[in-house]
């Protein structure tokens, strides 16, 4: 139960530095008027994907069934992917490659999503190696 504890409160620090990040850390590009830039859409969808890990996480901390567990932690590796690829590949960012998004942003919503991804991917393994015993 602890080790649950602790996967989900990393987890859920994951999710809303993944949602908030954007927002007040490492910020997007500013708007200019009334239109905003491309950047400012990957952040808003960053900030769905964010909440949704989170309450992955909280999930996990509700949801005792190991089945159940595997197939949460499946969702967050699935969903890292997504905040990895959003940037990237999806939406994108600003045309110039020396804009805050790219400079600041991007590269922090990569290294989390990486970390997540990674570290759903130890604890899908260890959930499966604990739930065949």
């Amino acid at each position: 139960m602890k080790k649950t504890i602790i996967d989900s409160a990393i987890v859920i620090l994951l999710g809303l530095l993944i949602a908030v990040g954007p927002q007040f850390l490492f910020k997007t590009c500013p708007s200019h008027s009334s239109t905003y830039p491309l950047c400012h859409w990957t952040a808003q969808a960053e900030l769905g994907m964010g909440m949704l890990i989170a309450a992955l996480g909280l999930c996990l901390i509700v949801f005792n069934d190991s089945k159940m567990q595997i197939g949460l932690a499946i969702g967050i590796l699935l969903t890292s992917i997504m905040v990895i690829g959003l940037p990237h590949a999806l939406i994108g960012g600003c045309k110039d490659k020396i804009m805050a998004c790219h400079r600041v942003a991007f590269p922090a919503l990569t290294v989390i999503g990486a970390v997540l991804l990674v570290y759903s991917a130890v604890m899908v393994v260890y959930l499966e190696k604990k739930n065949s015993k």
